[in-house]
């Protein structure tokens, strides 16, 4: 994980760990903590969440690390999803490369999001007795759809993803599309953008990410979702 802050305030959010597909472990997601602490300080104005390589977008939490650090991952990604839709300055997710579980809601909790040619995603949680996005989905894709895209755990194409809300524009470059549109809203008023983002995400989806916060947390401190994680 790094950090750029450019000098037309745009602060540049860069998944590093492309040798396991940015799969989120402890280190990174703590990383992604600090990035919004960056993020919070004067004269950044807006923030672009992208990838080091393309093709490659964020596998979601790293299946390869212990319960309990799995259990905390999973727990601390819902502080940045709050984090994300709390945060005054605009977020603009850069996708290219798959965005699964986690990933997925990387995207989903920012407010404007490029898809590259290769970017997919897919809510994988059901399988594993868990909530995966199902605050966000009802806002963007509709009802039937999300419980669709939530229980079937089916992969979403770029141009569904496009055509179903998940992404909000596309480009054959993700990356510099999106610096190009933050170095576009940097130049707007800030407090206007911070009340719009309230207005759009306040109460209804912080409040669903909240309770979805919660059944998750308490299913993976059960006994059922220890033996469903080692089944994994």
């Amino acid at each position: 994980m790094r950090t750029e802050v450019a000098g037309d305030g745009v602060l540049r959010v860069v998944l590093a760990r492309t040798e396991r597909r940015n799969a989120i472990d402890v280190a990174a997601v703590d990383a992604l903590h600090h990035a919004m602490d960056a993020a919070e300080v004067d004269g950044v104005r807006a923030v672009v969440l992208t990838s080091a390589e393309p093709g490659v977008f964020c596998a979601g939490a790293d299946i390869r690390i212990g319960d309990d650090e799995r259990a905390y991952v999973s727990d601390r990604l819902y502080a940045l999803y709050e984090r994300l839709l709390e945060l005054p300055a605009p977020v603009v997710a850069a996708v290219d490369g798959a965005a699964v579980g986690g990933g997925a809601q990387l995207v989903m909790a920012s407010d404007i999001s490029i898809g590259g040619p290769s970017s997919r995603f897919r809510f994988a949680g059901a399988g594993h007795g868990l909530a995966v996005s199902a605050w966000a989905l009802p806002s963007l894709v509709g009802r039937g759809r999300a419980l669709d895209l939530c229980l079937s755990m089916r992969w979403v194409a770029r141009q569904e993803a496009f055509s179903l809300g998940l992404l909000t524009r596309t480009a054959q470059d993700a990356p510099a599309a999106a610096h190009e549109l933050a170095t576009e809203l940097v130049r707007r008023d800030p407090r206007a953008v911070a009340r719009i983002k309230r207005l759009v995400n306040e109460p209804d989806l912080l409040e669903r990410l909240r309770r979805e916060r919660t059944a998750n947390a308490q299913w993976n401190g059960s006994v059922e979702g220890v033996e469903a994680r080692e089944q994994s």
